[in-house]
């Protein structure tokens, strides 16, 4: 793959270099409060209780949403976007997805336990999964109406109407399938809530390798890209650079 060439930024002094840096510091500490507040306002966010009895395919069973905490307290969900017949997951959600299993311990520190969920059947979820390596709990929502409840599947009629609803709003969405994070927790009567969703951009928050990528002098080095992930692959297909890998088109825009 290519990469674009970086116009040279001046070469000054380590004084100048320093003063310059501390200009950018204040910035840096001003977003730093700011994603701070958000947070703050996030777990302000009320809650809606999840009544319908979505039941999962998963490797040791069907499981219920509440079964899926794992005996913990709160739930973060990955939408994958893997329709069933796809060869493989998407692209874009795997890179998402490579970063979950160094973090599982941590998240289990916080009561926190982490599912992916795609509608594809499970026997295509677990060829994949082994594939990629992955150690998460991964499962089917095949059959149920879970992901488009949460917005991240949509029907032929549908698209065929133009637009879809996503990300809180009416858009063009030529795919069947999209990407989104959601959060819930489970009371002491195992009574299950949503917290929070995010879609679109939002689910850069999984994506921990843009944050190394953006204090670099190219950072994401995309602005002359087809879109904004097309660079990404498959991690086991970056030798190849599979086209096949673009084919969910699922980019986080």
């Amino acid at each position: 793959m290519s990469i674009t060439t970086t116009p040279p930024r001046p070469v000054v002094t380590r004084d100048r270099w320093v003063a310059e840096r501390k200009a950018l510091l204040s910035r840096e500490k001003e977003m730093s409060r700011l994603r701070d507040d958000l947070a703050r306002e996030r777990r302000q966010l009320s809650w809606v209780l999840v009544d319908k009895p979505y039941v999962f395919d998963a490797p040791g069973g069907k499981r219920t949403l509440a079964d899926l905490f794992g005996g913990r307290r709160q739930l973060v969900v990955q939408h994958f976007m893997f329709a069933p017949g796809w060869e493989q997951g998407c692209k874009s959600c795997s890179f998402m997805a490579d970063h979950v299993d160094g973090a599982l311990p941590h998240l289990a520190q916080r009561d926190v336990s982490f599912v992916a969920i795609s509608r594809a059947p499970l026997a295509e979820i677990e060829r994949f999964r082994q594939r990629m390596g992955w150690q998460f709990q991964w499962v089917s929502s095949f059959g149920t109406d879970f992901n488009s409840d949460f917005h991240v599947s949509f029907s032929a009629e549908e698209r065929a109407r133009g637009e879809v609803y996503y990300n809180y709003g009416m858009m063009d969405f030529p795919l069947e399938e999209a990407p989104g994070i959601s959060a819930f927790v489970r009371d002491d009567a195992g009574q299950v809530f949503h917290t929070y969703s995010t879609y679109g951009r939002g689910v850069e928050l999984m994506m921990g390798a843009y944050d190394f990528l953006d204090i670099t002098p190219r950072g994401r080095d995309e602005d002359t890209l087809p879109y904004t992930m097309e660079w990404v692959r498959h991690h086991d297909r970056y030798e190849t650079a599979d086209k096949a890998g673009s084919a969910c088109g699922c980019s986080a825009t």
